[in-house]
């Protein structure tokens, strides 16, 4: 069975269901980031007897294996590969083996979407409307931030630290399409970007607060319209400071003022004291994904002893509160060294979108082209972001980075086809 196009080429049948199927998987996957960061099971209880997300997540992995276009060729792919085997060794030998295996089962997931994201958004007219759907649901996020007084939705967005981070993770994205837009549209992304700012004042985070300052720097070292990145800056400042409460002007004041000897900092210099001894007792493999609140007790008492701890008593069962005093001591060097190749490979990555970005910008002038830069830019703000917010959060296991890293690849292929297969990147739609 063929059929025609108006111009008379003729067309295998099998073209139309591979298509189709794409478009389900594609459809699937924007189904399961609303899920994963929108939560409505969080909102309304009786959603959480479906098991959506469970669902989602099984029909997309079967969605991108029927596909058969799934190729581990991406660096980051086979390191991600290998973190997952390295939990299922710490399965059986770590202490706590029903954390293990559920945070194994988490990654499992996020590798799921991770693939789905590389295989599935393989054109940028799909780039474009993945691009809105992940402001749409950050809009809905800010929304229900604003309801529920700074904190998040639910799950893994509901302490205020961690929802904070989530849209510090954004504000590179709105801001730099305001940069390359104009008109209505530049106000409609300005306006974002303060309703985002808003509410990470609301959460009150101070770790946030470090975040944010970190999006912002990046978005203006990296912008070259800097009367106008500068303008904005200002403005959404001014913004900050008039909507500000007071207590959110004493817990910024506090950074400096409790320092490391003193409050949570106090606390988290402690806790990353004796992450640092679990590493060292367990440098090669770790002591297993989520298992630093359940070794805490053993090691705090070897290295501190009962008088010397933390005030006269023990803190055990609490997070590393940061994603590298998470990593090395759960996943040692043979998890730590993998991970920070996958950070310099997706950098590797963002380098190489932007270079061919600006090569035809430079060299054909192309408005679209000049998109692609700035999307490249958000991008490895929101990486850049991350990092540094993730300093004071345990965030390893949660999908935000390795959604991000997702996007940043299939991006990373989307330019390099278009960039194979045309002369000059303008001829590309411009839809967001």
């Amino acid at each position: 069975m063929e059929r025609r196009e108006p111009q008379g080429r003729v067309i295998p049948k099998d073209s139309f269901l591979v298509k189709k199927d794409s478009h389900i998987s594609f459809s699937l996957l924007l189904f399961y980031l609303f899920l994963e960061y929108g939560r409505p099971q969080a909102l309304l209880p009786f959603l959480k007897v479906l098991h959506l997300s469970g669902i989602a997540v099984v029909l997309l992995a079967f969605s991108v294996i029927r596909s058969g276009n799934v190729r581990f060729n991406e660096k980051q792919t086979i390191l991600f590969l290998f973190l997952l085997g390295l939990m299922v060794i710490h399965g059986p030998i770590a202490v706590n083996n029903y954390w293990t295996l559920m945070i194994f089962l988490t990654m499992v997931m996020n590798f799921i979407v991770f693939l789905s994201l590389i295989h599935c958004v393989d054109d940028q007219d799909k780039y474009d409307r993945l691009l809105k759907t992940w402001l749409g649901i950050h809009v809905f996020l800010a929304i229900v931030g604003i309801v529920k007084k700074g904190v998040g939705v639910g799950g893994f967005l509901e302490d205020e630290n961690d929802f904070c981070l989530v849209l510090n993770m954004i504000i590179p994205f709105s801001f730099f399409f305001a940069v390359s837009a104009s008109g209505k549209k530049r106000i409609y992304y300005v306006a974002l970007t303060g309703l985002f700012l808003f509410v990470i004042i609301l959460t009150g985070s101070r770790g946030g607060f470090v975040g944010l300052c970190t999006a912002f720097v990046y978005c203006w070292l990296r912008s070259k319209r800097k009367i106008l990145v500068t303008s904005l800056i200002l403005g959404l400042c001014i913004f900050a400071f008039i909507v500000a409460p007071q207590t959110y002007h004493d817990e910024i004041r506090s950074i400096t003022e409790q320092g490391t000897s003193s409050g949570t900092g106090e606390t988290r210099v402690y806790t990353w004291n004796i992450g640092w001894h679990m590493f060292l007792d367990n440098p090669i493999i770790g002591i297993g994904q989520g298992n630093f609140p359940y070794v805490f007790g053993k090691y705090e008492l070897e290295v501190m002893g009962t008088e010397e701890a933390f005030h006269g008593r023990s803190i055990a069962g609490r997070a590393a509160h940061s994603i590298y005093f998470t990593l090395l001591p759960e996943l040692g060097l043979m998890g730590t060294i993998p991970f920070l190749l996958i950070i310099i490979y997706t950098f590797k990555d963002l380098k190489h979108i932007k270079k061919i970005a600006l090569k035809n910008k430079n060299t054909k002038g192309s408005s679209q082209a000049e998109r692609f830069y700035y999307t490249a830019l958000a991008l490895e703000g929101s990486l850049i972001t991350y990092l540094v917010s993730s300093i004071f959060i345990s965030t390893l296991y949660y999908p935000n980075l390795w959604f991000l890293i997702g996007f940043i690849i299939s991006y990373k292929k989307i330019i390099v086809s278009i960039e194979g297969n045309a002369p000059s990147l303008s001829y590309a739609k411009q839809r967001i």
